[in-house]
């Protein structure tokens, strides 16, 4: 189970299983720059600078010697607490040949849901870079990026950022924040609960469910349900993660399972393209949710069960509330529900039934801390200090595309729509991209800041020219796309307080 829940863990920050390349740090204790560093491996000449900020964070630092005056801080994603400034080799090669200076940090503290510390570290290790690194020391331009938890930490320092960071891309990020982000996945997981799992209706919380209810709603019996909040270890959730998993596998083997895991998926934004080069035809009920099934199965449930005792550790609780939720609202916004209709018809379900049975057995009440700490540190505001350009797959299972809608919301809401833009490449996967997506969009923000407009810069055609005349090799092409509504926020109407 260890070994499992360590390769999920690398898959948030490498879309990949494995250790991430070209993390180094200082010895811990012992602030460094060590400028005599020789030239590291990844492209020629670039000097590797290693350093530690006083809360025990680590930074690094990349300096080719034809620097252009851009100096890049990296936001990575949720995994193990070690200094990154790209998010693979290849995307880091590319902005190094090019004069980009790349710097990253650790993040500190305890947890690997590390929002609470994040911005300020990021910020830190910038002012520790431009102050023990003289090439870097008076950029003519400093840009923020970074992917997945990176990316939220990112839209974060857009935020903040004026005076500090002069443009940001944010890419595959949680966008819409982290209370969002928690709570769509666990309506999916309460459904399973409720729907999929044996005898199944309790709450998140055990058996009879952390709900009170202590029945299965409709027979009256108590049921031993699936834990998904509440957790005491990494192991603890990521068995959670795998039971969810089997339940949902299981479900396959009847219409009413399939029909009942559409409903799941719709609610967990669930994308309906998981494998293969091209996605199902739209009103191929039957193969998109065969294909929203692999993506809970084989990585959605196993990632985010597996992370969320690091998510509760680090706000100091539950951060799930789904008590006042009312289920056939929070349907009725989905794009997949014409699917779930058509899906229970033909199994012969009352979907109607369903819906109102997780409507009335909706007691679960978060930390009312834990929310406030979330709030504070993990959710966007919408307001922009700098340009931001968003990038996302148009099929991400960990960090859905309509993430993106809600995040548009906010930033319109606040007033700052014209410094957002937001791109999207046709793929599939968690941040799959590749070192032309990157180029592009980058090339995309420089204009931006070039010129004070977006103009075309961040049109398909345009990114699509851009990528090709990068000479990186093979890309995952740009479209014009619109996200999806998030499901989980309209019928959600009482939180903690």
């Amino acid at each position: 189970m260890t070994a499992v829940l360590a390769c999920w863990t690398a898959l948030a920050m490498t879309a990949g299983c494995g250790t991430p390349d070209g993390a180094e740090t200082g010895r811990a204790g012992t602030p460094k720059a060590s400028g005599s560093a020789a030239p590291t491996s990844h492209a020629d000449h670039a000097k590797r600078y290693t350093g530690e900020l006083a809360d025990g964070a680590k930074w690094i630092a990349d300096v080719p010697p034809d620097f252009n005056g851009t100096l890049m801080l990296f936001s990575h994603g949720y995994g193990p607490l070690q200094a990154r400034n790209a998010p693979d080799s290849k995307t880091r090669d590319a902005l190094l040949k090019r004069g980009y200076a790349l710097v990253g940090s650790s993040y500190s503290g305890s947890s690997r849901w590390a929002l609470n510390v994040a911005v300020k570290d990021q910020f830190d290790t910038l002012s520790a870079v431009r102050k023990k690194v003289p090439a870097v020391r008076e950029p003519k331009r400093t840009l923020a990026w970074g992917d997945s938890m990176g990316g939220l930490i990112n839209s974060l320092v857009a935020q903040r950022g004026r005076g500090r960071v002069d443009g940001a891309l944010s890419a595959c990020g949680i966008v819409a924040g982290g209370l969002h982000f928690n709570e769509y996945q666990t309506d999916g997981d309460y459904a399973i609960n409720q729907l999929l799992v044996s005898g199944g209706s309790g709450g998140p919380g055990g058996p009879g469910g952390s709900d009170g209810s202590g029945s299965s709603g409709d027979s009256g019996r108590s049921r031993k349900q699936i834990k998904v909040s509440g957790f005491s270890s990494d192991e603890e959730a990521a068995a959670s993660g795998k039971a969810l998993a089997d339940a949902v596998q299981g479900a396959q083997s009847t219409a009413q399972g399939r029909a009942r895991t559409a409903l799941v998926a719709a609610l967990r934004n669930q994308p309906d393209w998981s494998s293969g080069r091209r996605p199902p035809k739209a009103h191929d009920y039957e193969a998109r949710e065969k294909q929203q099934a692999e993506g809970l199965v084989k990585m959605s449930l196993p990632f985010t069960l597996g992370a969320r005792y690091q998510v509760e550790k680090a706000e100091g609780g539950p951060v799930y509330a789904n008590a006042g939720v009312n289920y056939a609202q929070l349907l009725r916004h989905s794009h997949d529900f014409p699917q779930v209709q058509v899906l229970y018809k033909k199994a012969d379900l009352d979907l109607d039934k369903d819906l109102a049975k997780l409507t009335r057995n909706a007691h679960t009440e978060a930390d009312p801390a834990a929310v406030r700490n979330m709030e504070r540190t993990a959710v966007p505001s919408g307001h922009l200090a700098v340009p931001n350009l968003t990038l996302h797959t148009t099929d991400d299972p960990l960090n859905p595309a309509p993430q993106e809608s809600e995040y548009a919301r906010k930033v319109h809401s606040a007033g700052d729509g014209s410094m957002l833009r937001q791109t999207y490449v046709h793929a599939t996967g968690h941040c799959t991209f590749k070192p032309a997506n990157w180029l592009a969009v980058l090339n995309a923000l420089e204009h931006r800041l070039d010129t004070g407009s977006w103009d075309a810069a961040t049109e398909p055609q345009t990114l699509n020219k851009a990528a090709r005349e990068a000479g990186e090799g093979s890309y995952p092409s740009f479209l014009r796309y619109t996200a999806p509504e998030l499901v989980g926020i309209r019928g959600r109407n009482v939180r903690a307080q």
